[in-house]
């Protein structure tokens, strides 16, 4: 199994997809809107990576955090309030919004459970700032480190009840970030001090099943890295400081914070100490070559996504998808 989880071209795999894939047998697959046609189409293209792959667990991701980020939209499938809703809520009746975050996650879970999507790309756990970019904004659930570990472990446990495994990004923290990563590089000077209040929530919730990197530098502990890249962020503010021990994801190699190939960029995100490499854009140049430069997933990955996949293994609880949309709708209101 190569540690690497690729996108998809279209809403089904072509050929060349279906030899590639089953020859490169990647740790799992990511969809995005051009993916998302019905619930019919998703289900059987979800159903043949199951077939292709031979794991009938292989993780299948999506983002679909509510708001700006939705890959399933209407009127196929309804929106979804963006992540920032919970938070506002909290300012006047904090235990009503995690139970609103809840019950959000829970409907979102059974939503993606009903096409075979097993993985959602939620919590955001960056704390906002008021330089904070526009790229994380309502995403995020606040700019109190507390808040935004209640609000997000209510995340985690709505998408569990469904079934569906959460990821806490972008580790160690995008809230200082002043640029979009996805066009250029951030760096942050805080100090490590300042930086304890970043990474507070990943530690509160170092217990998540999976984590996904920030492509920031941050000069108090790698002047010349970025998370993704950085031994030393991954090493001794990730695994240890912080204490996560979950499967840890790269965010998508191919944003423009990352300078050199897709292999390159992979192979030194795997070397660094990230356990899976993301590649969203279905190049199929790019794909081959980061194939090509990565070895087999190590014992330690497989046995990160192991305990990850363990964590819904009968966890998924009865529960009416209209009664939770509701709940949650009456319990905004109060805000």
């Amino acid at each position: 199994m190569k540690p690497v989880i690729y996108g998809l071209a279209g809403q089904q795999l072509s050929a060349e997809e279906r030899g590639f894939f089953k020859d490169a047998d990647p740790l799992g697959y990511i969809l995005f809107k051009r993916n998302c046609g019905s619930r019919d189409q998703m289900r059987a293209l979800t159903d043949s990576l199951r077939d292709l792959s031979g794991r009938s667990d292989v993780p299948i991701l999506i983002d679909q955090e509510g708001g700006r980020v939705a890959r399933m939209q209407p009127p196929e499938w309804p929106g979804f309030p963006a992540p920032g809703a919970f938070d506002a809520l909290y300012d006047v009746a904090p235990v009503s919004a995690i139970e609103a975050a809840r019950a959000n996650a829970h409907a979102l879970a059974l939503m993606l459970a009903e096409v075979g999507v097993t993985v959602n790309a939620l919590p955001l756990l960056d704390v906002v700032r008021p330089e904070t970019s526009d790229v994380i904004g309502d995403r995020a659930l606040g700019g109190e480190p507390m808040r935004v570990a209640a609000l997000g472990k209510a995340v985690l446990e709505g998408l569990r009840r469904g079934g569906v495994i959460g990821i806490v990004k972008h580790m160690p923290g995008h809230g200082r970030g002043r640029v979009d990563s996805h066009k250029e590089l951030p760096v942050v000077d805080a100090s490590a001090d300042e930086l304890a209040s970043d990474i507070a929530p990943f530690a509160a919730l170092a217990d998540a099943p999976m984590g996904m990197t920030a492509h920031v530098v941050f000069t108090a502990w790698d002047k010349e890295r970025p998370a993704t890249l950085s031994p030393t962020v991954i090493g001794e503010v990730i695994r240890t400081r912080i204490g996560f021990d979950g499967l840890l994801m790269t965010d998508d190699i191919d944003m423009k914070a990352l300078s050199g190939t897709a292999g390159e960029k992979a192979a030194a995100a795997v070397a660094a100490g990230c356990d899976v490499a993301l590649d969203c854009w279905a190049r199929m140049d790019e794909m081959v070559e980061i194939a090509e430069r990565l070895g087999d997933a190590g014992p330690e990955t497989l046995a990160r996504l192991e305990r990850a996949l363990a964590s819904v293994t009968n966890g998924a609880e009865e529960a009416d998808f209209a009664e939770l949309i509701a709940k949650r709708d009456a319990l905004l209101a109060v805000g």
